[in-house]
């Protein structure tokens, strides 16, 4: 269940509660499965609110302040037990024992609990958060005891390095506090006045119409999120979890909302990636900042700085950036006019155009060991020791493969052609180098050689019959309806690109949602759309359609232990993840401009879309979280929060930068095309 309070202004509670300045203060409110998220943004203060009821009551925090923030997690009850938040959380400022600046709200809540027993408090970093929520543990030098008085719990410490820290108080309004515990009032429930705080530098918040032009839909749910989202420094990936930077989610988010986006703001997406480039001319996964880059420096050399130690663990987005560059740099007349000023723009010393060639050396010379001898050794793996490279980066996202489809059958060959396009318009010359002429020059061809020996490597065909049987025996194991899916294998052969090859170069055969990836930054051949279109028409688990949108994986033609893997319970499972739809309708939009495309594959490809939007519509509801899962109850798919049931790995972010990419994206007007099986 998700229920959304709409964004509320109110002008002068920031002058009353002793802000600087009158800023209105920006306010609403997502109730998703066990969570209760209240979203708050005036003038220094960005706050996310989140109350988890059930069994393991847990009250946070999280600030886009240097991903920042306050926690408290409850011992366990022996009954489920409700938070309700009264109010909408305020903004203040405080100032700590040494006058330093605390940027926080103020709130009350309730929870009908006989007896609360605070079990640890964790202020600090959100990454030090995120691990004690997964782990259970966290650094013994970020843990500071409470101190009790009559009716008020307090935790409150500077940050490692002695910079401004952080300040956590719960004063008990009915109720009492007896030996370590809270007991209720005679109302039977106990009420707090909770204060939460961060020292941190506040970011700049960016909205309205700096944010968004007059193309962006008025879904106020996307806009909200987008907006808390959004900072004149960078876009945060997604609240509470990951409160900063992503790599890979800034790029696929502003190559989905270009449409909608201001100038200034797609420019601040490129440009806090190429600031962010390992000097190989990686992209940057996340960063670590604030505490959490204390924590890596005592680690790594001893000393207590906050520099940025930025992460290069994933392959993916280092192919990203190009393809999302061009768009703007060349195919938005916008950007065209923008584009020479852009790349003479200086970061550290450095031009950001010195900086966008820095990868596209790195991407060309990466793609020339398949292009010299095309087999699965040469393609782009994941790195060393590590069991996630792209955006399916759980354990089990590429049921242990190796090498992702996504990245080798579409992102490398189009970021060579980006390469090879943005080396033709002349915007890259004042920073080239003589070396780099005759690598650039082979740009073009080598993407030709991946377009055509990299995705046939991937490709899964099963006959009918093989087909059929797994299909069934699979749909009867998990609970669903096989005969749709039968319907749509008919008599002929299944087939799909798989999730991945092995580390012996085999296909892994889960059916996915990565074609998307193809028919947004690709031009597939029409009989490789048809195959795809038929992954996104069939209903599961024969494709990937059902009521509660579209699957992101299937196992079913997969062995049993990869079936066990990708669970409704798992990350990158059999879940829906709101951007993938997004990115297969910008795709399936894009592939119906074309011109040179059959009758019969432009009609796959319209049904396609027709199915897709089917199920975009009937999840609004859900559509800015991250992702979620399904049950199959009452003869139907039916949406389920990601976290709210015990099995599930984790939880979903209540706001995800790119599950607002549907403020670009339209169903098209008067569509009549059905969606139906073939």
């Amino acid at each position: 269940m998700r229920v959304k309070a709409g964004l509320r202004l109110s002008l002068g509670l920031a002058a009353l509660l002793g802000l600087t300045g009158a800023a209105p203060v920006e306010h609403y409110a997502v109730r998703e499965g066990l969570n209760i998220n209240s979203f708050t943004r005036s003038g220094p203060v960005a706050a996310h609110v989140v109350l988890r009821s059930g069994r393991q009551p847990r009250l946070l925090v999280a600030f886009p302040a240097a991903n920042s923030g306050t926690a408290l997690w409850f011992e366990p009850l022996d009954r489920d037990a409700a938070w309700r938040l009264e109010g909408e959380p305020q903004p203040v400022t405080l100032r700590d024992a040494k006058g330093r600046p605390l940027h926080g709200v103020r709130f009350a809540v309730t929870i009908d609990a006989g007896r609360l027993v605070p079990r640890q408090a964790v202020l600090s970093s959100i990454r030090v958060i995120r691990d004690y929520q997964a782990l259970g543990t966290a650094p013994a030098e970020v843990l500071t005891p409470p101190r009790m008085t009559a009716d008020t719990i307090r935790w409150s410490r500077d940050r490692l390095d002695g910079a401004a820290g952080y300040d956590l108080s719960m004063s008990v309004t009915d109720g009492r506090i007896e030996g370590g515990a809270i007991l209720a009032g005679k109302s039977g429930t106990i009420r707090f006045a909770v204060t939460a705080l961060t020292g941190e530098t506040p970011l700049t918040p960016r909205g309205g119409a700096d944010l968004l032009n007059a193309k962006a839909r008025p879904d106020p749910g996307a806009r909200n999120a987008l907006t808390f989202l959004s900072y004149a420094e960078k876009f945060l990936a997604g609240s509470w979890r990951f409160d900063t930077y992503f790599g890979r989610d800034t790029l696929m988010s502003v190559r989905l909302l270009m449409p909608a986006l201001q100038p200034a703001a797609v420019e601040t997406g490129l440009s806090s990636v190429l600031a962010r480039l390992s000097l190989q001319g990686e992209v940057a996964h996340e960063e670590d900042i604030g505490e959490f880059a204390v924590l890596d420096h005592r680690k790594a050399d001893g000393t207590s700085s906050d520099a940025p130690v930025y992460n290069y663990n994933m392959v993916d987005s280092d192919y990203m950036l190009a393809p999302v560059a061009r768009a703007w740099l060349l195919d938005d007349p916008r950007g065209r006019a923008r584009a020479a000023a852009f790349l003479a723009q200086r970061v550290d010393g450095e031009t950001l155009g010195a900086r966008m060639v820095r990868n596209l050396r790195f991407v060309l010379r990466q793609a020339q060991p398949f292009a010299r001898d095309s087999v699965p050794a040469g393609l782009i793996a994941l790195k060393p020791g590590m069991d996630a490279g792209e955006w399916r980066d759980s354990n089990d996202g590429l049921a242990g493969g190796r090498i992702p489809y996504d990245v080798n059958a579409v992102l490398v060959p189009a970021a060579l052609d980006s390469a090879a396009a943005l080396d033709a318009s002349g915007l890259l010359k004042p920073y080239l180098a003589a070396a780099d002429a005759g690598l650039f020059a082979q740009a073009r061809g080598v993407a030709d050689v991946w377009r055509a020996k990299a995705p046939p490597l991937f490709d899964v065909t099963l006959a009918p019959a093989e087909a059929r049987q797994a299909v069934s025996r699979y749909a009867q194991m998990i609970g669903v309806p096989a005969a749709p899916a039968l319907a749509a294998i008919g008599n002929a052969p299944v087939r799909f690109p798989a999730i991945a090859l092995d580390a012996q170069g085999r296909p892994i055969p889960v059916q996915n949602s990565d074609p998307g990836f193809a028919l947004l930054f690709d031009q597939p051949p029409a009989e490789a759309l048809k195959v795809m279109a038929s992954g996104f028409i069939d209903a599961f688990p024969a494709g990937l359609r059902t009521g509660a949108g579209m699957l992101v994986a299937n196992p079913a033609f997969a062995d049993a232990a990869i079936q066990r893997k990708f669970s409704p319970n798992a990350y990158h499972g059999t879940v829906v993840w709101s951007w993938q739809q997004a990115l297969v309708a910008a795709g399936l939009a894009r592939q119906l401009e074309r011109r040179d495309l059959p009758a019969d594959v432009r009609a796959s490809l319209a049904r396609a879309q027709s199915c897709l939007w089917d199920g975009i519509e009937a999840t609004h509801s859900v559509q800015s979280s991250e992702l979620w899962s399904w049950r199959y109850a009452d003869g139907r798919y039916q949406v389920v929060p990601f976290g709210a049931a015990g099995a599930d790995v984790d939880e979903s972010n209540a706001a995800q930068l790119w599950s607002t990419v549907y403020l670009a994206l339209r169903r098209p007007a008067g569509q009549a095309v059905a969606c139906s099986t073939r």
